[in-house]
Order: structure tokens, then C-alpha cells, then sequence
């Protein structure tokens, strides 16, 4: 049976963020994930983990100004005292939140900056990220996201995320893999899928187009979830996605999951 996490910060946005938690423990979730928690105490998110009985499972580092359309950090020269601060920051979250898996977000290169520059910029970033998160028995997850969602992000491709993660050697880096990024830009994910699973920490889920629920979509979820399982893949499956009316609406796939 797959462990699904719940993404709060694209489910159950119905509510405000700390009943999140308990619409997510409602509909059968066992753990959640979320983009970031730095606007609320650590022990605040703790207690609404464990009156829950939720996992957390993953969250983000540090991506700069969202707002503003900043989407990471860690390809900018100039940002790389922020950048590290950051790394701290996020290792203290998930020593309190019990988080093992830290996604590092790339960033939108600059225009007139050459690619060759922002990503020796990124490798040298992930390699202190995964130094720090070794101290700390984390994992530093780098996940390739698609190029018309995310104009300039500037690792697209899974190809380009192994290539990084057999250059640096470090058993702390490891590869998030998006499967509505990698339907976008590449396809053929059953046979991706099985190729990369040594490198894979942890998958995330949405259908394609439309980034909705796995049901609603080109992608045969049914298909890949028992591929999953006869690989053996042991690592969780967070649930990334737009719901297209409200989220309990959009639960029938799990709900049917659960019931087989």
C-alpha cells in the first residue's frame, strides 16, 4: 500500500493552514508535506502533527521572496550568504518537525547570466546544503520542474538531476521526482520511473493537464501505483496537486485506493 502525504499547501485550502492538518488526518492521510513553514513556530506545526497523528515528511528550504516570484535560492551567486542561512534555518525546522527529506529549489537563472555559471552556482550550493544536512541525518532533495509552469527554472529535466547527483557523489542528495513535471517535459514515466528509482528519496503526484487529481488526466495512476509497488518502493507519494472543485470533492481516488 502506498503512504500517501498530503501537500497543505495545495489541499485543503478551503481552511485556514492549522485545520489543514485536521482535514488531512480526516480523509486518511498518514503525512503531509508543505511548501514552508517558516511563518509559524516549529512546536506550533508539531503539536498540530502529533494531536493528528500526522508525519511530516517534507517541506522546502528557503526560496527567497515567492511573492515576488522568486522560486529558490541556490543558482544565485549573489544570494549565497542568504542561501546558507537558510540551510540552518531549515535543518532546525526539521529537527523539531521530524522531517527527513528537505527539497532544495533551484531558482530562475537571471537573465544575461550564462546557464554554466548558475548551475556551478547550484552544484556548489547543494553540495553545502547535503554537508549540513549529513550533520543532521537529513536528506537534500533537488527535483527538475517543468519549463511551462516555471519559465527560466533552471533544472528542467531528470536526466539533468542525475547528472548532478552522480557528479557530487554524496549520499545525502537525492532526487524528487514530479510526475506531472517529468509528463510535461519528457513522458514515457513508467520506464523513467523504474530507471531512476535508485536515486529517487521521494515522488510527488498530479495529472496531467491541468495539474488536478491522479483520476482526471491522461496519466493511469491505478498503473503506476502497483508498478510502485512491484518495485518496492518504500518512500512516500505526496499528493501535489489543483484540486478542480474543493478537495473532499476530488478524494474518491483515494478513498477507492484505500478500498481495494
Amino acid at each position: 500500500m502506498p503512504k500517501f502525504a498530503a501537500n497543505l499547501s495545495l489541499l485543503f485550502t478551503e481552511y485556514d493552514f492549522p485545520k489543514r492538518f485536521v482535514h488531512a488526518a480526516a480523509a486518511g492521510f498518514t503525512g503531509v508535506e508543505f511548501l514552508f513553514p517558516y511563518d509559524y513556530d516549529p512546536y506550533q506545526i508539531k503539536q498540530w502533527l502529533d494531536d493528528q497523528e500526522l508525519e511530516q515528511v517534507l517541506f522546502n528550504l528557503p526560496a527567497g521572496h515567492w511573492g515576488s516570484g522568486e522560486r529558490g535560492l541556490a543558482c544565485l551567486p549573489s544570494r549565497q550568504d542568504e542561501f546558507r542561512e537558510g540551510v540552518h534555518q531549515a535543518m532546525e525546522y526539521a529537527e523539531v518537525l521530524g522531517n527527513h527529506l528537505l527539497h532544495c529549489m533551484a531558482g530562475i537563472k537571471p537573465e544575461g547570466m550564462l546557464f554554466a555559471d548558475a548551475l556551478d552556482c547550484y552544484i556548489e550550493n547543494i553540495e553545502y546544503a547535503a554537508n549540513v544536512a549529513a550533520q543532521h541525518n537529513r536528506i537534500i532533495c533537488i527535483e527538475p520542474i517543468n519549463s511551462y509552469d516555471m519559465p527560466g527554472y533552471l533544472l528542467n529535466y531528470s536526466e539533468d538531476a542525475i547528472e548532478i547527483i552522480s557528479e557530487l557523489g554524496h549520499p545525502h542528495v537525492r532526487l524528487q521526482y514530479d510526475m506531472y513535471h517529468a509528463q510535461r517535459m519528457e513522458g514515457h514515466l513508467s520506464q523513467s520511473i523504474e530507471r531512476l528509482l535508485p536515486y529517487i528519496a521521494h515522488i510527488q503526484i498530479a495529472n496531467n493537464p491541468g495539474r488536478h487529481e491522479p483520476h482526471l488526466g491522461e496519466l493511469n495512476y491505478g498503473f503506476i501505483f502497483h508498478m510502485l509497488n512491484q518495485l518496492q518502493y518504500d518512500g512516500w507519494i505526496g499528493c501535489e496537486y489543483i484540486p478542480a472543485t474543493t478537495t473532499a470533492e476530488g478524494l474518491s481516488w483515494l478513498r477507492a485506493y484505500r478500498n481495494k
